[in-house]
């Protein structure tokens, strides 16, 4: 199972840039960084949260899940 982070193509959607967001949200590049690639292991609701509000979106527009034989089948 894994959590797949669609940050980036939200935030494509919103014409909004990772320096933008990371202004916007106060968080640092480095870190929407690793959220944005997928490499982030937890997130805080409160961070979640801020990144909803600026980029007027719910969660499961952000993040989704997909099953690890379906990712591999994807990735064909």
């Amino acid at each position: 199972m894994a959590i797949v982070v669609n940050l980036d193509v939200v935030m494509a959607k919103r014409k909004m840039s990772l320096n933008e967001l990371s202004a916007k949200v106060g968080l640092t590049l480095s870190n929407l960084s690793i959220l944005k690639t997928g490499k982030a292991k937890a997130i805080r609701f409160s961070t979640l949260e801020a990144i909803c509000n600026v980029l007027d979106c719910q969660p499961g527009d952000i993040m989704e899940y997909v099953e690890d034989n379906k990712r591999q089948l994807e990735s064909y």
